[in-house]
């Protein structure tokens, strides 16, 4: 699949959203474009309410973001984070253990 396809069916939802998030974020290391992708779609309303306990698929997509570790997708991950209420963005900050955005390197 594209990445715009992929990107298309997290949108829209359905058993596999979080495959689609997670394939992005695989692609994300090497395509910018996908790295795009994810930052839009950790924007939506619907993947932020999207949980598996604590962790939303928006997250999941900003996580990808960080642990690709490129400019553009760290970039792309600031940007989402900075999108997040401020108490998500606390809670976030919590769970990938920084005390900063710019301090997380998570790994996937």
């Amino acid at each position: 699949m594209s990445n715009a396809e992929l990107a298309n069916l997290a949108a829209q939802g359905g058993p596999y959203r979080g495959k689609a998030v997670f394939e992005l974020v695989d692609r994300a290391r090497v395509d910018d474009a996908a790295a795009g992708l994810l930052d839009q779609l950790s924007r939506l309303p619907a993947l932020r309410r999207d949980r598996v306990h604590l962790v939303s698929l928006a997250w999941a997509a900003i996580i990808g973001l960080l642990a690709a570790e490129t400019p553009e997708a760290r970039k792309r991950a600031y940007a989402a984070f900075a999108a997040l209420d401020p108490a998500e963005q606390a809670d976030f900050l919590s769970y990938v253990r920084a005390e900063r955005i710019e301090d997380a390197h998570p790994r996937v």
